[in-house]
């Protein structure tokens, strides 16, 4: 009997892979517990389709990762803090308050998880930080922390 693997199974193989296994052993567990499907012509030519589709949905993905990427890398964010006497910050500028200070001056939404540095910003003056977007994707974003 040949079957499409729908997910994982650790000794027989990966979802998506047609195998040739036993009758009951196909029909009884694999099929039975939705390990796999009955592998004919027109379940193998639907997950071909998905399989497809599933790889444009990717590249179109991709392709605007790398548009935000170029956006990111060409803006800066302007963050407005009180300082103290010695020069340093009340605090410090968080993932959040970058992330929101990037929505409300060039209108690009991304999530706070994207920023990749563990270092807080505790200084006035320009900063550069990485943001991981996904895909391998990075950008660059330029941060210019000024004191009031």
């Amino acid at each position: 009997m040949k079957i499409l693997l729908i997910k994982d199974v650790k000794t027989l193989g990966k979802a998506g892979e047609v195998k040739e296994v036993k009758d009951g052993y196909g029909q009884n567990f694999l099929i039975a517990k939705g390990f796999a499907k009955h592998a004919t012509t027109e379940i193998l030519a639907k997950h071909k389709e998905d399989e497809r589709l599933a790889a444009e949905e990717l590249e179109k993905e991709i392709a605007s990762l790398k548009e935000l990427a170029t956006k990111l890398d060409k803006a800066e964010v302007i963050i407005t803090k009180k300082i103290g006497k010695n020069g340093h910050l009340f605090g410090s500028i968080t993932k959040d308050e970058v992330a929101l200070a990037l929505q409300e001056q060039h209108n690009i939404e991304i999530d706070k998880k994207h920023i990749t540095d563990k270092v807080s910003i505790k200084t006035v003056g320009e900063h550069d930080l990485d943001l991981k977007l996904g895909h391998g994707i990075h950008a660059t974003l330029h941060v210019d922390v000024q004191g009031e």
